[in-house]
């Protein structure tokens, strides 16, 4: 009969950031252990969380392990008995091993040959017998972004046990009764209130509420449906989906009283509406009020201050204005509410004082004069002072404008854009609010006057951030910018990338602390969508950027290897985040980063996928001559094309191989052209087209002849052919294993 596991792992507060990821883990985790132990379920495990708690669920699992059965291969048969029959002592020892004779052995063949082997049966054993092996493991498995040490440690031999905070108490229930397990504490953390955590069938509520008795009491549980319903008794909303719809609908309402709205900024709806639920067990909302004056700081300063320092909500008007109000999600059901709206109040006025000051003193000084500052302000101990990475950024944007984008009327604004676009590093509203860099300092050269050109390229320079199509900034937020910007994205992006391989500072792993990844997917992404960004229709190879960025920077040839396939790789995201098959992205990125454009790539996927050559019922032309272009390939390994007629005619006599031939001489300069202009489902189409001289080619014709002359002269010309369709892409990629 199978019963339900119920497991609660009871903490000090996570951080909200890091709990959708653990939420993940402990299910994933469990399942896994689960398995190894061969223990079934007929549903994968249920995972919920709060600050306080880590739980999971399966609602139905096996009373026993499955039988083990294993059969234990042993020595060669040829090698485990005599001429005579006689075991030898390697059979003997075999057998030995699992206590049976010689005779009770099988025989197993293998690819190898056969061998002796005996059939080890093994009877599960009863699930409560296995599950504190399953929790040690499952809190031994869990990874967090910083573990921490708090005097406990298994009885597993494998020493202390970290987690990311302190575990206070433990639910291990299978069938509605406790799996005893402990979690030890170390001699000197024991005293009077510090104990070993043992298993038991108690859960906590919320920390200040309570409905009878006193908060944050112990409360009994059996089943999952029983722990849900007094949790929610004792005011902790177990299910997160159900926390953020109760935010949204009290955050909704309060609004409407206010008159307005919830702001609909990207910051609101990306990070603070994920991260708040995340923060809180039994959510409500309080609304406040900011004295009016505060709304002549640029709205970027109120926002940025509401929302990254106090988690509070903008409102604004039905026109989308910032209204003097907003809105505060707290962990509790308060009785007088207007007292904690009134202490939320002065927090954020004192913050709005300071971010006023710092209005203030900034505007004292012009970007300009600021420069020279940055020399105080570390870049990289390698790479120098920010001054001086100015000065690398303001180089390379001008090269970017006039020569890479062919818009030298953009050259001198670029340039300046460039010089000017750390400056802000050196304000003191940036020193307070750093979300704000870059930012500030294209509000401060609005301030000063400076041109939309120059000021718009500094507000947005760090931007794009996400590497879907529509990731802000957008043309029509750039307008008249577009261009500078581009080239001072590109520059700022570029040089930081370049600029921390040269020091060798590469990301390992999922750790990249300076952010050299989501630097890359800018430059792929800006890139990429240059001319929806821009209005420039330019296939730049990134390769060509790559190699003037460096410029600045000694030993390019040492570690532009592992630079390209780095900056391949962010490609390759792009592009499949992009919703493209992965192998039609393989086809399109198959040449060297130096020669590839995340433009030109892009289009080569939109034209194959219009010709539904990936996917489809493999009966495309093109599908047809990329299957045949895989044994092309095999066969030509090492060959050079013979790109004229005249030296292979005497040789080439077979229709088939003459047809071939005339079909690629006839086809090849229009697909060539068609690619020069960017035309790749033209393109795509012209290589389609050779599909029936190449099937009967491969059909009529024997590549490998024993005459050496005419098997040259027939590799020749298939590596024609090969190289043809390789200038454009290695369609042979999009091509399943297996696939016919």
């Amino acid at each position: 009969m199978d019963r339900e596991l119920l497991i609660e792992i009871g903490c000090e507060e996570i951080p909200a950031s890091w709990l959708p990821g653990l939420t993940t883990q402990v299910a994933q985790r469990l399942d896994a252990r689960l398995a190894d132990v061969r223990l079934t379920s007929e549903s994968p495990a249920e995972s919920y969380s709060t600050p306080r708690r880590l739980t999971a669920r399966v609602a139905k699992l096996a009373e026993r392990q499955t039988d083990l059965e294993d059969v234990v291969t042993g020595p060669p048969v040829l090698a485990a008995f005599t001429g005579s029959g006689e075991p030898t002592p390697a059979a003997v020892g075999f057998a030995k091993k699992y206590g049976v004779d010689v005779g009770a052995l099988e025989r197993h063949d293998t690819p190898k040959g056969t061998y002796l082997a005996y059939r080890v049966r093994q009877r599960g054993k009863a699930t409560v017998d296995v599950l504190a092996d399953v929790m040690g493991g499952l809190l031994r498995d869990l990874t967090f972004p910083k573990a921490m040490r708090w005097d406990a440690y298994l009885e597993d031999g494998r020493g202390d046990l970290l987690f990311a905070r302190p575990i206070r108490w433990l639910v291990l229930m299978y069938g509605g009764r406790v799996v005893p397990f402990v979690i030890r504490r170390t001699e000197l953390a024991q005293g009077p209130t510090v104990q070993d955590v043992r298993s038991g069938s108690n859960t906590y509520g919320h920390r200040f509420l309570t409905t009878s008795g006193r908060a944050g009491r112990a409360i009994k549980i059996k089943t999952f449906g029983d722990y849900q319903a007094r949790l929610l008794e004792n005011f902790v909303i177990l299910d997160r989906s159900e926390r953020e719809s109760k935010i949204r609908r009290e955050l909704e309402t309060h609004a409407r009283r206010l008159g307005g709205r919830v702001g609909s900024l990207a910051a609101v709806q990306s990070t603070l509406l994920q991260e708040v639920p995340d923060l809180v067990e039994y959510p409500s909302v309080v609304a406040g009020h900011f004295p009016v004056e505060f709304l002549q700081l640029p709205e970027e300063v109120l926002t940025t201050t509401m929302i990254h320092h106090q988690h509070n909500f903008p409102v604004v008007d039905d026109e989308g204005r910032l209204k003097s109000a907003f809105l505060a999600v707290i962990n509790m059901e308060p009785e007088r509410p207007e007292i904690i709206a009134r202490n939320a109040e002065r927090v954020l006025a004192a913050r709005l004082r300071d971010a006023r000051f710092f209005w203030d003193e900034d505007r004292k000084a012009t970007l300009d004069s600021r420069i020279d500052r940055l020399s105080t302000i570390a870049f990289h101990k390698k790479l120098g002072s920010y001054r001086e990475k100015a000065d690398r950024v303001a180089s390379l944007a001008r090269w970017i404008a006039a020569d890479a984008c062919g818009r030298p009327e953009a050259a001198a604004h670029a340039e300046r854009a460039g010089r000017l676009c750390k400056a802000d590093l050196a304000t003191d509203m940036v020193r307070e609010l750093t979300e704000l860099q870059g930012t500030m300092g294209g509000i401060y050269a609005r301030e000063e006057g400076l041109p939309e050109e120059v000021w718009k390229a500094i507000y947005f320079h760090y931007l794009p951030i996400g590497v879907e199509a529509d990731a802000p900034p957008s043309r029509a937020q750039l307008d008249a910018a577009a261009v500078t910007w581009a080239a001072v994205a590109l520059a700022d992006k570029l040089d930081s990338v370049v600029g921390m391989f040269s020091a060798g500072e590469r990301p390992t792993g999922s750790r990249d602390p300076l952010g050299l990844r989501r630097q890359a997917q800018g430059v792929v992404k800006i890139l990429a969508d240059l001319p929806e960004l821009t209005g420039l229709d330019l296939r730049l190879p990134i390769g060509l950027l790559l190699a003037r960025a460096a410029d600045p920077f000694s030993g390019y040839a040492e570690w532009s290897g592992p630079l390209l396939a780095f900056m391949r790789d962010r490609l390759t995201y792009l592009l499949e985040q992009r919703g493209y098959d992965v192998r039609s992205v393989r086809a399109v990125t198959h040449a060297g980063l130096e020669r590839t454009s995340p433009l030109e790539a892009r289009r080569k996927l939109e034209a194959l996928e219009e010709m539904s050559a990936v996917g489809a019922t493999y009966t495309s032309p093109l599908h047809g001559v990329a299957t045949l272009l895989k044994r092309v390939k095999n066969i030509t390994k090492g060959v050079e094309a013979e790109p004229h007629w005249a030296g292979l005619q005497a040789r080439l006599t077979e229709p088939a191989e003459r047809a071939l031939w005339a079909r690629i001489d006839e086809r090849a300069q229009g697909i060539r052209e068609a690619a020069a202009r960017g035309d790749y489902r033209d393109a795509f189409t012209g290589i389609a087209a050779l599909q029936p001289a190449v099937a009967t080619f491969f059909d009529d014709v024997l590549v490998m002849a024993e005459d050496e002359r005419l098997r040259r002269a027939r590799l020749a010309l298939v590596a024609a052919l090969r190289d043809l369709i390789l200038e454009i892409a290695d369609i042979s990629e999009i091509v399943a294993e297996g696939a016919p």
